[in-house]
């Protein structure tokens, strides 16, 4: 199936390709969340103290590392929605794997797995993406396509807010069934990307590795996705808990969570909207400002009102700010080697991920509370922030197909 658009009118495909991704995100998104939101549930089930409960978390981050430097490596040799088709399929099984686990050892595994698959489908949907809008709106069309997983996460908020989480298998059972239900439609109407087909597959391979680790841009986007996503996924897995710890009631945590991924979204939509019209420099020094100040709010905030701002500006620049890094890695690789740079810097990001949640659990052990832990995360911003000004110093040539 190929869908020509007034958007992208010479790039047919295009819709169909960023719908389908952003299809894809939505429910990646959902997955992401789930964890956080069925928290409670689980530790009740499992009886799981705080550290535990960071190992959950961190098991489904864990697997989204290896999950992107595979996914991007196989996608630049085997094709991107290959690739993509069996990630969605892998994190819908294991998603629903986890609402049956009977154990500690079989929910940690089945959050593995699931991690795994969702780590692969990452660098396809950015490089599927770039590649179907082209160099003008590459960083447009990656943001549209990302504000689906802020998205997903508030669809999961939403559960919590309606009350349906008191069974927390049912978020993961949602979670499973409706990607492995979306799979034949990403099998019949997804195009492989032109940019894949136009060359022979496995050409020019065999010296991507010092060609990827030689690009100065390579060290400093690892840098900022670091810590940048250290920061995001404690807010994803332990705002909900940490609110209920100052007094907030569940309902009220979700209602902050539903904020954050809201904001998420809408700054996801505008930060990408802003990097085809302001300096690089200055959406850089917008999106750390903002976190900056929004970990200060989360900290301090005394009253659901004000958490509830806390959390939307915490979304609109992390979760924004996490966009504007997936719309930037794009550029620096040319299509030979995007699927793998794209997925290595996503891993190593993922790297600070996993970090996020155990180190926010080993400090509440510790008796730091929750505003220790979300100020603690500011060096953490800054040295992100100094690594994406020294990348951005210049706005950067997007490299031809």
């Amino acid at each position: 199936m190929t869908i020509s658009s007034g958007v992208f009118p010479d790039h047919p495909g295009a819709s169909a390709t960023i719908a389908l991704c952003f299809l894809v995100a939505l429910l990646e998104g959902f997955d992401l969340q789930a964890a956080g939101i069925a928290a409670t549930g689980m530790a009740t089930a499992f009886s799981l103290d705080k550290m535990q409960m960071g190992w959950v978390f961190s098991a489904g981050i864990l697997g989204l590392l290896p999950g992107a430097f595979a996914g991007g490596w196989l996608a630049d040799r085997m094709g991107r929605k290959r690739v993509l088709i069996s990630s969605v399929a892998l994190f819908g099984l294991f998603s629903l794997a986890t609402a049956f686990a009977w154990d500690v050892s079989t929910l940690l595994i089945a959050r593995l797995l699931t991690g795994l698959g969702l780590g692969a489908a990452l660098p396809n949907l950015i490089a599927l993406t770039s590649e179907a809008a082209g160099m003008r709106l590459r960083g447009s069309a990656v943001s549209l396509m990302y504000c689906g997983v802020p998205l997903g996460a508030a669809m999961g908020a939403g559960l919590g807010i309606a009350g349906y989480t008191a069974s927390w298998q049912l978020v993961f059972q949602i979670g499973g069934v409706v990607p492995l239900l979306i799979l034949p439609l990403l099998w019949m109407y997804l195009p492989e990307s032109t940019g894949f087909r136009a060359r022979s597959i496995g050409s020019n391979t065999a010296n991507l590795r010092s060609d990827l680790l030689g690009r100065s841009a390579t060290w400093l986007l690892w840098l900022s996705y670091f810590f940048t996503l250290m920061v995001v996924y404690i807010l994803i897995n332990w705002l909900p808990s940490l609110l209920v710890e100052q007094g907030f009631s569940s309902a009220d945590a979700s209602w902050v969570m539903l904020a954050l991924q809201m904001g998420a979204a809408i700054g996801t939509l505008t930060l990408g909207v802003l990097m085809e019209r302001l300096p690089a420099w200055a959406i850089a020094a917008l999106v750390y400002a903002g976190i900056l100040g929004a970990l200060a709010g989360l900290g301090l905030a005394g009253d659901v009102s004000s958490m509830l701002v806390a959390g939307f500006v915490a979304g609109f620049f992390a979760t924004g700010g996490q966009g504007v890094l997936y719309a930037l890695a794009p550029w620096f690789y040319p299509s030979r080697m995007r699927a793998t740079g794209v997925g290595a810097a996503v891993a190593v990001g993922r790297l600070g991920a996993m970090s996020g949640p155990l180190v926010a659990g080993q400090m509440l052990a510790l008796g730091t509370g929750s505003a220790g832990v979300l100020l603690a995360s500011a060096p953490g911003i800054v040295i992100a922030a100094l690594a994406l000004f020294r990348l951005v110093a210049r706005r950067p040539v997007q490299l031809p197909d």
